[in-house]
């Protein structure tokens, strides 16, 4: 027996399976036409985020495993 998320999976797949490819990219047109794409401003600063923060976390990392084989080296006598 199916659940009421599962009937409705079903007939949505059902239905997409009677489309026809016009009418199938029409229905995609007016779906990505809702989308509200970010600024270029936005993807700069977003993107600007991401290097920044991905580099400090690179460092941190760098730092820490060069602190650990410190103590390993230290501890074990290499």
């Amino acid at each position: 027996m199916l659940s009421g998320a599962a009937k409705v999976a079903q007939s949505g797949i059902r239905s997409l399976a009677k489309l026809n490819p016009v009418q199938f990219s029409r229905e995609v047109r007016q779906e990505v036409a809702k989308v509200t794409w970010p600024s270029r401003r936005e993807t700069l600063i977003t993107t600007g985020l991401v290097l920044a923060l991905s580099s400090l976390a690179a460092i941190f990392f760098l730092v820490t495993d060069q602190l650990i084989q410190l103590a390993m080296r230290w501890v074990f006598g290499l």
